[in-house]
């Protein structure tokens, strides 16, 4: 067989095509989200999430908690945190979402409403509020 019979065999491409169309792979996957469907249940979704990937003692993660000096999460580590809540949710984070968060709850409380699970948080500014609702389907 040539090679050029051996890269049209179905089987061969079966196990290159992940390989060139996702070289970089994802570091986040979708965690179940059944029996989330308020911001509370959100806001222990999430905790549980921090504590179990990242080891963060559950006494930490309080509501006031912020994410990179109380909780000690890298600027990667929260990134990864929004990753693992989009795909998750099937929400999606603007660019410049991290400049809007410093604690666990403002996080929360954004998912949340992204969501359609919470009202509009009060600590976003107007044009983050517009980079929100042009990438996801938001309640007015």
């Amino acid at each position: 067989m040539g090679p050029a019979l051996f890269f049209n065999d179905p089987c061969v491409q079966s196990l290159l095509l992940p390989l060139s169309r996702n070289p970089k792979p994802s570091v986040a996957m979708s965690k179940s989200i059944e029996g989330v469907s308020n911001w509370m249940h959100m806001f222990r979704w999430i905790v549980k999430l921090i504590r179990d990937e990242y080891g963060v003692d559950e006494a930490l993660l309080t509501r006031n908690a912020t994410l990179e000096t109380d909780i000690q999460l890298s600027i990667d580590q929260v990134e990864q945190v929004l990753e693992y809540i989009s795909e998750s949710f099937t929400i999606r984070f603007p660019e410049g979402t991290l400049d809007e968060l410093v604690k666990l709850e403002e996080l929360c409380l954004l998912a949340s409403w992204i969501k359609g699970y919470y009202k509009r948080p009060e600590f976003i500014s107007d044009g983050f509020e517009s980079r929100c609702r042009s990438i996801n389907q938001i309640a007015a």
